[in-house]
């Protein structure tokens, strides 16, 4: 996905939260922070991100193929359409995380998704406004350095609120800004720094 070779990965320096597991490591490699321009991965980052509140990321990557399946590979149109049934069939599948509250707000957001889908066109067109259609490349050398929220997932956490969706708080829509590119956050010293600011 990221494209680097692999000796490059081998010897590359890495920002330190990704040295937890092979999992964090090709997390951090290929994905993170990598612009996002489709709209089911914007999708599917929404909903991992709610259900990652309180959680560890550790947590919700290692039920991501849980959740794919669970979800229909993340189809907005089907998962706004999840009816009782579903509910109490996600309620009860342990590849995903069982809570109420977030798979309610799931469904939810996938219905409020499709509306935002159908005023601007994407998702995406809709969701890049907010820094501009470019990345935030930001320089930091350390995790204090690193915010949990900025102005532009303040601005964004508001507007989605204001849209109905749910679990979008200002941290959880900075992780997913981080998560689709909207920010860089890669340390300097990263090795992904410097190919994502190209």
């Amino acid at each position: 996905m990221g494209g680097l070779p692999q000796s490059e990965r081998e010897r590359g320096n890495r920002c330190p939260w990704s040295m937890g597991s092979a999992l964090y490591r090709d997390y951090h490699d290929e994905e993170w922070g990598v612009p996002v321009h489709d709209d089911r991965k914007h999708f599917e980052f929404l909903i991992l991100e709610g259900a990652q509140a309180g959680l560890s990321w550790s947590t919700i990557l290692n039920k991501r193929e849980g959740y794919r399946a669970a979800y229909d590979n993340f189809d907005p149109v089907k998962v706004a359409a999840y009816d009782g049934v579903k509910i109490a069939e996600l309620l009860n599948n342990a590849g995903i995380v069982r809570n109420r509250l977030k798979i309610r707000a799931s469904i939810s957001n996938a219905q409020h998704f499709l509306k935002v889908q159908s005023e601007f066109g994407t998702f995406d067109n809709y969701i890049w406004g907010f820094v501009n259609f470019k990345p935030i490349i930001n320089h930091f050398r350390e995790m204090s350095e690193v915010p949990a929220t900025s102005p532009e997932s303040d601005a964004l956490s508001k507007d989605l609120k204001q849209r109905g969706f749910k679990f979008v708080g200002s941290t959880i829509i900075y992780a997913h800004m981080q998560a689709v590119g909207m920010v860089n956050d890669h340390f300097i010293s990263c090795f992904r720094h410097a190919e994502l600011s190209s």
